[in-house]
Parts: C-alpha cells; structure tokens; sequence
C-alpha cells in the first residue's frame, strides 16, 4: 500500500506553445428528460421541482458480449447517440438522443439509480434505489424489487455485482433490523422471484435456511459496505485484509465516492482522518471463517464461503474535502491511472495503477513515485487521440482539463496535446453591436457529462453546449493509420506523433468541421511527409539513442553493413536469414555520418512504415477497400523512399504497377529487409503447412496481442492456422497470432476453424469481402462441417455451415432465457449474409392455438341452425394436422361424433301423430345419453391444443340435449320436463364439460396467473367451474392457489366444487406430500377426525374423492402412517345412508393405497407382510392370517365415530373390500414380477372355486396378475389362453359339443369366467402397451372386439376364426357390450394418439347403434366416447406413457365398472342374482343389506374417469422447414434400444408422429436425400417425456427445424421424386447446343413455351442469391433486352460464352447446394477474362495485381486438396478441372506478349521498371503480373543467389541450384533466369 503525505509531482499548465483548436459546438445542452416531461402533459402529483440526469455511454447498456467493438467502422463510435437516464421524484426516463426509449416507474422517491451487472449475466440492469427498497429493472422492463434490511444510502456498480453503502448506525430507521426472526425475512423471500427453480411461495424453510440467513443477518448488521452479486441471493456481508488478516468491514466514515465497473477498485474518503484511500475487491480466501469465527459459536460448513474482501492500495492525505470526481484514464504509455478532482486544490490529481499477471490471476497495485497533479478546476475522461486502443478491458481514455477559466486542455498522460477553444458565431441571437463584446466575455466555466469524445461546456452565461473534441473523421482510413500508429509505434514514438497530429494549429486534420475525406487523408499525409522532412528537432528526452555501449557501436559499423551485405542470401529460408526487424537492429543501415536527429527520426519512420505495413497487408484481404489501399500504398512509397527501402518499394511497385512511373528511386541500392507478405505466408501454409511457413511473413502488428486495426488479417491468418492444424497455448496459436474459440467441441481441424469464426464474429458477410481465393479454405472447412456438425456448438456456428435448422433448434433449447435469446439473435445477424435474416424462431400452429381459417376444415353440417356455434374443437384444425390428416376427413368425421353443442337428428315421419311424439321422446332420450357422454371424449381429443388469453374468461360450449326433425324443416325437440328430471341429467355432463374446456388449455410456458383463475370464478358455485378447476389441476396450474383461495372455495359447501379442488390440488401437487394440502384433504374424510373435533356430515362422494387425493398427494412415498390409514378404509362402513356407496369408498381407498406405495412392493417398509396379509383377506383368499395390532385394532376415535368394519369376526364382505384391495395389491406390486404375490391372485381353477368368486372379481385377479408380472405379458393369442384356466377353457370349448353332459349352472359359470378373463388379458394388454402403437397388440385387440361384437350380433364375417362361439346363450347382453366395449378402450389406449383408420371405423360404427341394436346406455356411449378421445388424443399430438404412474391413472381411468346412466355414480355392471345362492352355499352370514352392496357394484364417481390426463405425454414430432416455417413432410429414422424381448431395432416413421416411450429411445436421425441429416443422440432413461418448455427438451416441444437441400421438392410438392432436379429439369437448362440455336428466336420474339430459369431455380430453392443470379444473368432472354446498349461492361455479358459458364456454375451450385460459390466462380473467371482482355486489347482496366495472389492461392487449395494436406469427404468445392484450366489461361496470357522478356531482364539487371510513355503501362502491368504469378524475389535476392553460385561451383546450368536457393520461385522463371542471362 502506498500512502502519500508529502506533495506529489506538479506538472505546470503548459504556456501558448501548445497548438489551439476549436470545439465544434453540436448544439446547445438541455435535459432531453424535461423536453419527455413535457410532451407527456402535466406531472405526476408527486412530481418534485428537483431533478437529476446523467448521460451514459450506450455500450453500458447492451449485451456484455456485444460491447466488444470487432471490426469497428472507421467512423468511430463518437456518431452514436447519447443516453440521457432523467430522474425526478420516483420516475426515469431513458432517452437515446431525442427519442424516449423506456419509462420506468418507482414506487417510491429515487434516491440513486445506476447501471450494474450481476455475476456472468449478459445484461445490463438498472439498479435504482429507494428508502428502503432496492428495484432492479433490466434492459427488457422485468422488475425484480429487493427490500433492504439495513439503511442503504448509496449504490455503486462494480464488475461482478453491486455495492451498497450502509449508513452509520446513528441514520438507521426505527424498523427492525434484519434477523432469523424478523417479519422481513418471509417478505423478502416472497418479494424475490426464483425465475429458473420455480419458486413458490408455499415452500417452506428448513432449519438450516433460517440458521444461515441469521449468521448472515449478524454480518451484514455490522458491516458497512454489502455486495449483492446475484438477483437470488441475499446481500454479502465485506472484509478487509489488514497484514494479511481478514475482518469484517465495518469502518461507516469510510465513504464511497466511485468504483469502476470494468476493474475491481473502489475510492472512498474518510472525513475524520482527512484521507483518500483506493481499495482493491477481491474474493477472500478461506482463511475469512476464522477470522471472523468470533461471530457465531457454530459455523454451518460453507455458510460463508466466497465473500469480498477490500485491499487498500494507496491513500492520500490532506483533503479537507472530498473529491469532487474520480474517473479512471490513460497514461501515455498505456498505464491505467486513477484521477481525483480536489476542488480546494484546483488540482487532478492521478495516480499511475499498476498490475501483475499471476496464475491467471491480475494483481493491482500502486508504486511510490507514481503520482503527479495538474492545476484543474475541472476535469473529465475522454477518448480522443487513440478511439479504438483497447488496454486491457479499458478503452484508451485521455483528461480533458479546465486549468483555469477559459484554459480548455487536452491531455494524454502526463502529456498536454492541445488548447481548445469556442467557435466563433456560438450565439444566434446577439445583434450585430454586441457580438464582439459577447464573443469576448463568453468564457468556460465548467465541464461536466463527459462520454466518448462529446462533453458539455458551461459557460459564464449559463449556457450550456454539447461539444465534441473530436470529429468522427470522415476518412476510414486516416482514422485506421492512427489507430494503427498508436498500436505499433513505441510511446515515445507515438507522443512524439501525437505532438505534430493534435499540437500543430496549422494541421488542417480534424481542425475544421466541414472537411472532407480527401483533405483529411492529405493532411494526414503530409504529416507523415513533415516527419520524413524534418531533421532538426530533437527531444531532451530523446537523447537515450546515441550508443553508449560498445556492441551498439559495432552494430552501427560500416563493418557490420558489409558483413551483413556479403554473407546473407535473403529469400532463401527462415533459417537463413535473421528477423533484423525483430532484433530491432535498424539502426545499422543508417549511416554513422547521421547525427542523432535524423536517427531519431529514421528510427520513428522505421517503426510508422512496418505500422503502416501492417495496415496495407490486412486491407489487401478486404475487397471494399481497394480505393483506401491505393491511397496507403502512396504514403508508403514515399516513406520507403526516404529510408531506403528498396524491396518495400518495389514489392508495392509489384501491387500496383502504375506506381513505377510516379514514385522516385531509392538512395540506397540495397536492402536486405523482405517485407512481409501475406499472401505469401497463406500460400506456404497450403503448400507446407503452417509450421513450414515462415513466420517472418507476417507483420509483427498482426502477431501483437489486442491490436485492433488489423485483426481482419489477424482473423485469417488465425483461420488458416487452425485450417493446417496448428498448436494452441491458450489463445495464442504457434504462427504467433492470437485467436479466440468459441465454446463446443471438435473433431478436426475444420471444426476449430469454425469455432474460431464464430468467436471472432467472422461470418458469411466478412467472407464475401475477401479475395476468392482466400476464401476458398474457409469455405471448404465451412462446407465439410456441413454434413454432420457436432451437437453442442453454438447456434452461430450452425448459421455459419448453412445449416439453419439446427441453429434455430439450439436457440429453441435456450429460448426460455431471454437474455441469452437476445445475445443469440444478435450473434446470428452478425455472421449470417444480408438476405439471410429471416432466421427467426416460426410460431407451430401446433403447439399453441391457429385459427387458420381453412374452408375445408370446417363441419359441413346442412342441418344446423347456427353454423358458427362454439363446440369446443374450432381450434383443432391447424397447418400441422392438416399435414397429417389432409388427405382425408377424419378430423371433421371426429369433431362431428363429438360435437355436443348442436342438436341431434330425430329421425322421424313427415306427420307425426301422438304415438311418434312419444317415439321421439324415447329417441331423443337415448341420443341424450349419447350427448351427455361426448364431453369425456372431446377432453382427450383437444387435450392441450390451444391457448387462451389471460385477460379473458374460458369459454365453455353448450351442451345441447335438444334434437332436431330433419323430416320436419329442422324443428327443434327438447325433452320433456315432466317425463324426465332434466337438470339432474344434466349435472354431470356439465360437469365433464367444463373439464373438458379446461383441458383443452395447453401449457402456458410459465404457471397458469392465480387471477386468471379468480377471475373465472362465479358469482355463485356451480358445476362448470368445479369442471374447471379439475381440468386446470390436472394441467399441474392450481399450485398458484394460495391457502386462502382454496378454503374460500371449500368454504362454499358446494359438492362438485370440492370434489374438484380436491382432485386437482392432489394432481398439482402430486407425489409432494405437501402439508397443507393434506390437511384440507383429511378434514374431508370423517373417520379419521379426533374425538375432540366436530362431528360432520359429508357424503361419501366427497370422503372418496379425498381418499383419492390423499393417494395422488402421497403417490410414490410409501409413508408408513398414510398408509396405515388407507388400509383402514377400504373395510371401514361409510358413515352414510346410502350403503350402496361403500364399496366406492372401499375402491377409492384401495387404489390411494396403491398409490401411496406405487411399485414400491415388499421394499416399502417393515410391516408389509402383515399389509398385504390383511388385503389378501379383504380379497377373500383362502388362506387367513392373523393380523397385527398396528393393523386391526381399531383407536378410540374410531369406536366414538360409530363407523363399522366391514367384518364379522373373521368373515369380511368381500364384495364390498375385494375390489379395493385387488386394485392396491395390483398397484403396490406394479412391475416388480413377484410371484408369490401374483399367486395368491390366481385365477380360479375348479368349480367350486369359479362359485366362490364373482365373474367381474375373476377380471380384477386378472388385471392385477398381469400388472404385477409385467414383463411376461405378450401380444399374442397363446398369451392371452395361457391366462384361461383348463377347466374354463375345456369348458368353454365343449360347448358346441352335445354329448358332453354338463350342469347348465356350471355353464353360465364358466362362460362367465371366460369373457371376464379375456376381458382382463385385454385390459392388461391395453395397460402393458399403452401409446406403443404395437402392431400385435392392435391386431390381437381388434380380433377380439370384433369377435365380442359378433357375439352380441354378427356383423363380419371372420374367417378361419377359432373362438368358441355362442356365448350369447349363457351369458347375457350386457355382459358382453360391457367386455366388448372395454376391449375397444385397451385398443384405443394403445392405438392413443394415432387416429388409427382401422380402429376409427370400429369405433364410429359402435357409436352409431341404437338401444335395438344393444344395450346402448350412457356407459356404452362414455366408452365410446372415450376411446375416440384417446384415438385422436390432443389431436393426434400426444399418447399414453407406461410409467407407473401413468398406468395407475390409466388403470383408474379403465377400472371396469360403466355408469348405467349420466348421474349415476354407482356404476351397475349387472345383478348377480346368483350371488345370494353363493353366500349360502359357503355358510356366510351376509345381511340383506351387504348383498344389495354386492348386488349393486360400484365404483366412487365418473370424475375419476378424467385421471387420465395424468398418464399423456407430447412425444408428437413435427419438422419445420426452416427457410420457409412451414410444417412439411419428413422421413425419421427412430431407433430403438435393445429389450429382452427384442434387439436394438430402427424403423422409420414420416413426420408429423409420435415418437417412443423415453426409457427405450436411442437416435432420431432425419433421413432421406432431400432434406440434411440431422442426429439427436439420447441416454435411455426411464423418466417422464420432457414436459412444454423444458430447457432439455431435445426436440423443442415437438419441434424439429430440418433444413431441404437445394435441387430437392418438399414431400408435398413432390411425393415420389418426379420432379427432381438432376433427372428432369436441370438438363434441358443446360441444354447448351439447343441454348445457341434458340438465342435468335427468342431474341426475336417471347415464345409462350420458352423457359425462365429464374422460375426454375425458385422451385428448388428459396435462396435469394441463386433466383437473382439466374434473373441477372442466366435468361436467355437477357440478350435481346441488351442488344440496344452500346456500352459492353468487361464482363462480356452479351456474350454467349459467358452466359454458357453461367449455367454450368449455376447448376454446380443448385445441385451440390453451394450457393455462396457463385461469387468465387464469378470472381475467378471475371478476373482471367479481365487479364486477357488488357493484353489483346491494350486497355489497362486493373490498376493493380492484387488478384493474382488470389489466384494463386485458389491454385494452392487446388494442391492441398489433391495431396491431402485438405481432406475432403467427396470433393473439393470447387471443380479442379476449373482450377486446372485458370493455370493454362494464365500461363497463355503471360506467353502472349513478345515484350515480357525484355523487360524482365531489364528488371532483373538494373531493378527498374519498364519507362512507358502510354498511360495505360500495359509493360510494367505485365511485369508485375509475371513476378507475382512465377514468385519471382527481388532482384537482390537473385544476384545474391547468382553470386553466391559463382564463387562456389561452376556448372552449364544454374536451374537446380538455382531451384535449392529460390524455392518459392516458380521452375518456369529460374529457366527464364538462367537463359536471360542474368548470371554471367
């Protein structure tokens, strides 16, 4: 730590020397926040006169990504607008120049508002705070308030969070502090949205959360500064470290005056001690727990992990006050320095930061000696003199400084550049007297909002104006050359610049606000040209360059320049030669004879022109700046001339021919320094690799980390590195350049190169300005990556190798953060191509609601009176079961069977009579119970298809029990009042029609608003809305439902309400245990109340709807006491009247205690043998136990209830317990294959046996076997016999038989175990293959309904059937539609979601038969209705899951009991008559009472019949094209993982489907040859589907984006490949003989049945390039249009040659799907015919040869492809034939002039150029393209090499050794060299 107590270094004003320039005024300054205010009309009430504003440089509040400034426009960033933040009372205004962009809205006063960003966040957030609340806005308007437990008096961004100074302990309000105990706590958790766990406000606090946050309560009470570095995490107590001990900070005089939120400093100011200090923050280590140890006796482990610590660094002491502004600038070496403002000083104080590097890690500090002050009266930060130097994460920032009144300053560092001054003509409206006088009293007085280069200036007349103190030069490139400078020069060279640039007030550069580009960049010029001229002035400072030692002495000798001239051989190899650049041995090529001046200089001029160098070398790969490199190169020819560069002269000669002519000679003949090419050094790197190509090709600019101004060559040279798989430290790659990588893996060297591009931003737009040939390896990688890329890159990178499907999947994985959406959006504009912007996220009908409107989707019904009458399914045609069911009509056949909102047709006579009435009362009450039972059905059809809008009630369609005559013009029927009790029939279809409207609604992609849903409460309870609340639970949404809310609803005492609340509570919260919730469910179940508390009266409806909700709250927890209680219930009597309602009881029960231990078997606790010992005996077994205590005995509370058991001593009525307890034995033992359990639940296998147990329990034992053994159930008819008896099998199959002499009673039995057990084998085949589709299971289920249906009636005729038949004789109707009806719902579930055509004609035929036809009642109609629901489930979007917990909802749902009619919730299957006959044939004692519960079987009510819902999962698969947002069509190859009944199996499926179950589904692969490949690789889980807006989700909700392969149609365009463009089309267009004979003809006159080709390639290929290169230049009718014009551009268009190669590449293009390589096929054969046209013509066009290192370099891709240093998966992408034949072209044109020869060994002899007299140099443009094309070195270089063969060898022929000391030289040129002559 540094402290300062004695006077620092003062630097004096300087005097008038300095040069003077003037602002240039932008206007007057007026708070845009008050020109808002007054727009917006009057003030709030609480609008204060006081306000306050601060302007904002608006990088502070983009994406932190998108701050950094790649690539950067010369323009600079001083012509952005200023963001103005206006504060008055509790309101801000953020305004961008003079536009409002947000508002924001305290709830109270605005003390002090900042930007900040927390931890890793992207985004900006405006933290604004309040007395006692802390509100953070971000940048998009989300609000997230932090009440704050202490008073906070001031807030302070820094790097990685907030800081907030606490005030002293005297200011603290009256309101308790913060602590474990404190109110504060709970409000704080609840003010505080968890936005990504979903937080809610019901859970509740452990122990450990309220200890932790009372360990950080006593911390942060007594700790002055607090950090709050995360939204969701509480405020961090601070320490300081003191001799390398930490304590909490808790010094309160030590007042924050600013921090910095780029490094981690603070400044704050101690009143007592009259001090300044400067802290450091940094993360403490763990020695903070002992430190601070004394705090609490116990210290939970990691408690207080990760805290801040403060560092002092400096401090300063003396100030009676303050500092009025700390900001941080930039010493003139590029050293950070920390100024402080001392007002009563009228000083600046600055203090130079330094900083150390170590393990990643940056230390910072301050030294003694490194702080000076400068008189000031103000001062802020500007960037002025290097705008696009970056030092570190800090932009170059200099001071501009008011020393005195009117003495505006402009430093760099320590170094005064300039005075500014006012302009003249500042005041308009002063008259013509006064203006002198004005001007002379118009003085400055202040400074203040300083940003970039704009600063306001206050005036002594109150005037306030916005100034810029330097003009955004027109020029990019003097703007880049500075840049440029400032990177590459040495400080002192680069001050010493800066001096002439800025202090020089006869400089026209910048001095005049009108000048243009062409006067900057020549007075820029003539700056360089001064320093070129001046030789007289020198720095003291300077003096250090004379040589003092003797090695300098020597390297300055004559002897050295002779040595270094005779022994080295440039051009030969890097080893051959020594960087003289990098030893920084210039110097030596000076003459002794120069006096230090002009050293100085020289050395300067050296360093400008390798600077300059640098900038020429990486402007040559930009095609856009050809007009700026033909400035530079001008410059640079007169700086080399100076110095004596004769190969920098001629090598920029070589580029630009014409230059021969202008520039002067070299006074030195010799040179050794090459200057570095790259171009050549790409070259070498595809011919050698990188670590063959020589390094010292590159300039050192390129290779100097954080420079800017070059990094478009730094970017290339990066590329090919990585390309030729160079080594990587860290950032920095072994060719010396540094480059970043984007996050994601790769395989291969292109796969890098593609990371590295996104990283560097380098996308399809930056590869379009490159030459041809260097864009050709970065295409190839591009192009190779395309195929199969890996599956965690980027979006951007996908966007980058064209494929768009899998960028805009990956922005749908990470969509659910808008932060990250919006950085992705950005990213995908920057590399995608300007016609490439449509890569926006489409909206899928599918998923959400899209009333498209189609005609063909609507109910062509003739007969209805209202067509546009709601029924609830409007919404279910959309783009995407259009493409799946489009070709037919199913969907409108479904909506029709399920449509309840019309009346229904009464078919009767024209003249009805009294008799008809009657006749259509009776059918119009069978089509009622028809109607009644649509809504169950329709509820699964649209499950989850739409969506509402939150600020609108639900709307739920009528249900319509009227009928209509069609016989009778369509009058309208109702049902008669005083025959039926009409609303009674109404209450539970009502009912099952509002669930219905509910769950329709799809999951939001939050919860569902808790207003919502009170703002669809009635007035009034009712059915509907109990519907709803059912419907909203099972969606998982009433966990929003506060506390309050759900008593307020039971509070009503309406049954269907609670019975809805109930249900769907325990849906939302299922499996959680909650405890509320199971609080308000077990005051619904009066057994279980104490003694002590109030005896109610609830009806069994409601006691087993809270059974069930306890079983779904519980589900999966096996906990011990719940269960207990369950057992108890399912043989408790129910407290009611009606004792017909106890075996309900006894069923809801049993199935909640199966749910409680779902699957868990004899694993779930101790007393599970003594459990199912006690359900066995419910069931009736054989075998009875005695049973426990813990079980039996019946409490206290029990007895005082009076509720009986349903028992006698051991005797228990199992007609009442036997269903229950099967159900939970069945559910306990779900798939864990335990055979002892399955045993005991054995199928009868006597008589006596068969008469023991009833038929319909014969079914249950069935079910529940199978179940339990799960893996052995199989799809075949030998499985479902295996589960048949022998002796009911024998039995069955003598039927027929008329000898066998069987008892007609044991007949009825065995044909009544026989259906039952079918029945059951169904059932459980429906359960074990739900939503499988499996093709056995659907054909073995059909076999059997429609042997069921031919039972009851034939109708088909089966042959080769083998079933028994005539069962209908001793086995009544109703049994077998009950058995039939159920076959279909296991069909349906298992065929769920398809909209199998099959299945659908089964069932649409079942529904169409009247009661003659059978026993068609309302459990029929439900059945029915349910299995079309399932059919088409969510649309055809969504299907079954086998988990456990969808079987058990499934198996609820499917429980084989039907209601006999709408309102009945006792189900009657049928009067077992014989039942009583049973009773006393085994001696039981049952009353008449228990036999009428066992005549009348029931089950608890139909709304369980909904609990399906739970079961449903969306693996609905849909592909998206992504060019055009459309649904199509897509082949999927779906792999399936190995089983132990099958192999790991691939099949295909063709999109829209359903994809498997995730426990079994491996890869999804699109294939087919029209769309790209795409692979999504999975771990088998057994785990639910990914629920709507999982950030996991794999496929997006459903969504697949493929992208179609140019060349190919759509699958609905082109169903079976007729049209593809290889065999049909594209042939006739490339048709080229037919082509020339039909140009005249259709020249001639537009023939109706001539082609466009522009049409053609649209139907391939919807990409903009390709469709406007074929209107541009490839129709053949281009010719005519162009036959008038007389002016032939050298593109030769009207020739027919051209528009030949215009079709071929066209092809090439459309069909390999490379669009982007028509701009390099074009460049490539533009650029020849260009060259051939110069030299058969005369007419120079190129005024440089710039292209031919591009030709070059596609040449070298050529080669590196044929020798494998490329690799290619087929083929190069660009045709090596074209390549081949560019070489011959070229070598021609080069062949073809008779001149060439002479002038190369002109210039191989003297080293001059061709004097030409013409303008046009048609001879020096010919050199240049001849030593450019065969690499021919200066002319040193090759007498060097000759001189060197001559004195070694003497041979005939120099070629070979020639060929060893000129590698790079092409063979055709050492021939040349050898024959000219050139050696001798």
């Amino acid at each position: 730590m540094l402290t300062t107590t004695n006077p620092v270094t003062a630097i004096t004003t300087p005097t008038m020397s300095v040069g003077a320039r003037h602002l240039t005024v932008l206007g007057e300054f007026k708070p845009f926040g008050l020109i808002a205010e007054a727009l917006d009309g009057k003030p709030t009430e609480n609008a204060t006169d006081k306000y306050d504003y601060f302007i904002f440089d608006p990088e502070i509040a983009q994406e932190r990504d998108d701050t950094i400034d790649y690539d950067s426009s010369a323009s600079g960033s001083s012509s952005r607008s200023d963001h103005e933040l206006f504060i008055r009372g509790n309101r801000i205004i953020w305004t961008t120049g003079s536009r409002v962009h947000k508002r924001f809205t305290s709830p109270s006063l605005v003390i002090m508002a900042c930007w900040c960003r927390m931890g890793d966040m992207t985004e900006a957030l405006l933290c604004v705070l309040q007395i006692d609340t802390l509100t953070i806005y971000n940048t998009l308007g989300e609000i997230v308030s932090i009440p704050l437990p202490h008073s906070v008096i001031s807030i302070w961004p820094l790097p990685f969070g907030l800081l907030l100074q606490k005030a002293t302990e005297g200011n603290c309000p009256t309101y308790a502090p913060f602590s474990s105990s404190s109110p504060l706590l709970s409000t704080r958790e609840l003010a505080r949205p968890k936005r990504e766990i979903g937080f809610s406000p019901q859970h509740e606090f452990s122990y450990l959360d309220s200890f932790e946050h009372t360990v950080k309560g006593d911390i942060t009470t007594i700790s002055s500064h607090l950090i709050l570095k995360d939204l969701l995490e509480e405020p961090q107590a601070t320490f300081v470290e003191e001799r390398g001990k930490l304590s909490t900070m808790k010094d309160f005089d030590e007042r924050t005056i600013w921090t910095s939120d780029a490094i981690p400093l603070m400044a704050s100011y101690n009143k007592g001690k009259l001090q300044h200090s400067v802290w450091v923050v940094e993360i403490a280590n763990s020695n903070i727990e002992a430190a601070i140890s004394s705090l609490s006796d116990v210290l939970p482990a990691g408690v207080l992990s990760k805290k801040f610590s403060f560092r002092r660094i400096w401090q300063g002491k003396g100030a009676q006050s303050a500092a009025s502004k700390v900001f941080l600038a930039t010493d003139d070496d590029g050293v950070p320095i920390i100024c402080l403002l001392l007002q009563e000083q009228k000083g600046l104080l600055s203090v130079r930061l330094q900083t150390v590097e170590i393990n990643n890690e940056i230390i910072y500090d301050i030294k003694p000696d490194m702080s000076w002050s400068i008189p000031a009266i103000a001062a802020a930060p500007v960037i002025v003199t290097r705008p696009r130097v970056k030092v570190g994460m800090l932009p170059f920032t200099d001071i501009i400084v008011l020393a005195s009144e009117n003495n505006l300053l402009l430093y760099s560092g320590k170094q005064c550049l300039c005075r500014y001054l006012l302009p003249s003509g500042l005041l308009h409206n002063v008259k013509s007297s006064e203006l002198s006088t004005v001007f002379h009293d118009l003085k400055i007085r202040g400074l203040t909002d300083a940003v970039e280069g704009r600063i306001n200036v206050i005036v002594n007349s109150g005037q306030i104006f916005r100034c810029a103190l330097r003009r955004s030069p027109s020029s990019s490139l003097a703007n880049d050359c500075i840049t440029a400078m400032a990177e590459g020069l040495q400080t002192k060279f680069y001050n010493h610049f800066l001096v002439l640039l800025w202090g020089n007030g006869d400089s026209a550069y910048l001095s005049k606000a009108d000048s243009c580009v062409d006067s900057e960049w020549e007075s820029f010029s003539s700056i360089i040209m001064q320093m070129c001229r001046k030789s007289s002035f020198i720095s003291r400072k300077h003096s250090d360059l004379v040589p003092h030692s003797s090695w300098e002495f020597l390297i300055r000798s004559k002897f050295h320049k002779n040595y270094c001239k005779h022994t080295s051989i440039t051009g030969i190899s890097s080893a051959t030669l020594p960087d003289l650049r990098e030893s920084d041995c210039s110097e030596a090529y000076i003459e002794d004879k120069q006096s230090p001046e002009k050293a100085l200089y020289s050395q300067l001029l050296m360093e400008t022109l390798d600077s300059l160098h640098s900038l020429y070398e990486s402007l040559k790969l930009d095609n856009l700046r050809k007009r700026d490199l033909g400035l530079l190169v001008v410059l640079l020819c007169d700086i080399t001339v100076f110095l004596g560069e004769e190969s920098y002269l001629d090598y920029y000669i070589r580029d630009f021919p014409r230059l021969s002519k202008k520039v002067g000679i070299c006074q030195t003949s010799f040179s050794p320094r090459i200057p570095p090419c790259l171009f050549r050094w790409l070259e070498g790197c595809l011919q050698h690799g990188c670590s063959f190509a020589n390094i010292n090709d590159i300039p050192p600019l390129i290779r100097k980390e954080g420079s800017s101004v070059v990094s478009w060559g730094r970017k290339i040279v990066s590329f090919y590195s990585l390309l030729s798989g160079t080594e990587r430290i860290g950032k920095k790659l072994s060719s010396g350049v540094f480059c970043n990588i984007a996050t994601g893996s790769s395989r291969t060297p292109e796969e890098l190169t593609v990371l590295a591009m996104v990283a560097e931003r380098f996308g399809l737009q930056q590869l379009d300005l490159l030459p041809a040939g260097v864009s050709l390896p970065l295409r190839h990688a591009l192009d190779k990556c395309r195929e199969s890329p890996p599956t965690d890159w980027p979006a951007t990178a996908y966007v980058l190798i064209g494929r768009e499907d899998l960028a805009l999947s990956r922005l749908a994985q990470s969509s659910n953060s808008k932060e990250i959406e919006s950085q992705a959006g950005a990213n995908l504009v920057s590399v995608s191509t300007p016609y490439m912007l449509h890569l926006h996220p489409v909206t899928i009908p599918s998923s959400i609601s899209d009333t498209m409107g189609l005609d063909s989707a609507k109910i062509e019904d003739t007969g209805s009176l209202d067509g546009s009458m709601i029924d609830g399914m409007e919404h279910i045609f959309n783009s995407s079961t259009q493409l799946r069911y489009g070709r037919d009509l199913r969907l409108n056949e479904v909506r029709r069977l399920l449509c309840s909102a019309r009346p229904v047709a009464v078919q009767t006579s024209v003249n009805p009579s009294a008799s008809d009435q009657d006749l259509q009362q009776a059918q119009l009450w069978q089509l009622a119970q028809r109607t009644t039972a649509l809504p169950l059905g329709r509820g699964a059809f649209t499950l989850a298809t739409t969506c509402t809008l939150l600020t609108e009630a639900l709307v739920v369609p009528k249900l319509n029990l009227a009928g209509r005559l069609p016989a009778q013009q369509n009058a309208t029927v109702n049902l008669d009042p005083n025959i039926r009790n009409i609303q009674e029939l109404r209450t539970w279809p009502e009912f099952h029609n509002a669930v219905a409207a509910g769950l329709r609604l799809a999951p939001l992609q939050g919860k569902m608003p808790r207003t919502w849903i009170i703002y669809n409460k009635p007035e009034e309870p009712n059915v509907t809305h109990a519907g709803l609340l059912l419907a909203l639970g099972l969606h998982g949404h009433l966990c929003v439902l506060t506390i309050t809310d759900i008593y307020q609803y039971y509070s009503q005492e309406h049954e269907s309400t609670t019975v809805g609340l109930m249900l769907g509570l325990a849906a939302s919260y299922r499996g959680t245990m909650q405890p509320a919730i199971s609080k308000s469910l077990y005051v619904h179940i009066p057994a279980r109340h104490p003694s002590s508390f109030p005896e109610l009266e609830l009806p069994t409806l409601l006691q087993s709807a809270a059974l069930m909700a306890v079983g779904l709250l519980y589900e999966g927890s096996a906990h011990p006491q719940t269960m207990q209680i369950l057992m108890g219930e399912i043989g408790r009597r129910s407290g009611g009247d009606n004792v017909l309602e106890r075996e309900g009881y006894g069923v809801s029960a049993g199935t909640a205690l199966g749910l409680v231990a779902l699957g868990r078997g004899e694993d779930a606790l101790g007393f599970m043998d003594s459990l199912v010992d006690r359900l066995f005996q419910y069931i009736g077994g054989k075998e009875l136990h005695n049973e426990r205590s813990l079980i039996l005995t019946p409490s206290t509370d029990d007895h005082n209830r009076g509720a009986g058991q349903m028992m006698d001593g051991s005797l228990v009525n199992i007609d009442v317990t036997a269903p229950g307890a099967i159900i939970a034995l069945a559910l306990m033992f779900l798939k864990t294959e335990s055979e002892v359990t399955a045993n005991r639940l054995s199928v009868p296998q006597t008589h006596f046996d068969l008469q023991y147990v009833r038929p319909d329990f014969i079914m249950l034992r069935v079910i529940a076997r199978n179940l339990i053994m799960w893996s052995r159930v199989q799809p075949s008819r030998y499985w479902i016999q295996s589960q048949i008896p022998e002796i009911v099998n024998n039995g069955v199959k003598s039927l027929g038989d008329d000898t066998c002499d069987s008892d007609e009673m044991d007949a009825e039995a065995l044909i009544q175990a026989y259906v039952n057990i079918v029945a059951g084998a169904c059932i459980s085949l429906g359960l074990r293959y739900a939503g499988t589709r499996n093709g056995n299971a659907q054909e073995l289920l059909y076999d059997y309904a429609i042997y069921f249906l031919n039972e009851i009636k034939p109708v088909a005729v089966t042959s080769g059937n083998t079933f028994p038949k005539g069962l209908s004789q001793y086995v009544d109707r109703g049994t077998l539609e009950i058995c039939l009806h159920l076959v279909v719902l296991s069909l349906s579930v298992v065929m769920a979601g398809s909209g199998h055509l099959q299945t659908f004609r089964l069932l649409r035929f079942l529904r169409s038969r009247n009661s003659a036809d059978g026993h068609a009642s309302y459990g029929i109609q439900m059945a029915v209705s349910l299995a079309l629901g399932f059919l088409f489930l969510g649309g055809g979007m969504r299907t079954f899951s086998t988990s456990n917990s969808a079987i058990a909802a499934l198996l609820i749902t499917l429980y084989p009991r039907l209601p006999t009619g709408p309102n009945d919730n006792r189900c009657h299957l049928q009067q077992h008559i014989y039942g009583y006959d049973y009773g006393h044939l085994m001696g039981l004692k049952v009353d008449l009472e228990d036999f009428l519960c066992g005549m009348h079987p029931t089950y608890p009510f139909q709304a369980f019949r909904h609990l399906y819902v739970l079961a449903t999962e969306a693996r609905w698969m849909q592909t998206v094209d992504v060019d055009t947002g459309l649904p199509v069509y897509a082949p999927l190859e779906v792999t399936i993982i190995e089983t132990e009944h099958y192999a790991e199996t691939s099949f295909c499926e063709v999109t829209p489907c359903i994809l498997p179950e995730r426990a079994v589904l491996k890869t999804v692969r699109v294939c087919g040859p029209r769309y790209w490949p795409q692979v999504i690789e999975l771990i088998p889980e057994d785990k639910p589907w990914w629920s709507s807006g999982d950030k996991n989700d794999p496929f997006n909700s459903g969504i697949l984006y493929i992208k179609r392969k140019v060349g190919a149609c759509s699958y609905v365009d082109d169903p079976i490949g007729c049209q593809s463009l290889l065999s049909r089309a594209m042939h006739k267009v490339c048709d080229l003989t037919s082509l020339r004979s039909c140009t005249a003809s259709i020249c001639g006159n537009n023939e109706p049945g001539s082609f466009k080709v522009d049409q053609l390639v649209s139907t391939f290929s919807c990409d903009p390039s390709l469709i406007a290169f074929a209107q541009l230049c490839c129709d053949p009718s281009w010719n005519c249009r162009q036959c008038e014009i007389s002016y032939i551009t050298c593109l030769c268009r009207s020739d027919i040659d051209f528009q030949e190669f215009c079709l071929q590449i066209l092809l090439e293009c459309v069909s390999k799907d490379r669009p982007a390589l028509l701009q390099v096929y074009l460049s490539l054969y533009t650029t020849i015919g260009s060259m051939a046209d110069q030299v058969t013509s005369g007419t120079v066009v190129e005024g440089d040869s710039i292209s031919i290192s591009s030709l070059k370099l596609a040449l070298a891709y050529n080669e590196a492809l044929i020798s494998g240093r490329l690799t290619a998966s087929k083929e190069g992408i660009v045709q090596s034939i074209f390549i081949g034949s560019l070489r011959k072209r070229m070598d021609e044109i080069l062949n073809y002039s008779q001149g060439l020869r002479d002038d190369f060994c002109n210039y191989l002899s003297s080293g001059r150029w061709p004097h030409e007299e013409s303008l046009e140099q048609k001879g020096s443009m010919l050199l240049s393209w001849y030593l450019q094309w065969f690499g021919v070195p200066p002319p040193f270089v090759i007498k060097s090499a000759v001189e060197k063969i001559k004195r070694k060898v003497k041979v005939s022929s120099s070629v070979p050794l020639l060929r060893l000391l000129l590698p790079r030289t092409h063979i055709n040129a050492i021939i040349e060299i050898d024959n000219l002559g050139c050696i001798d």
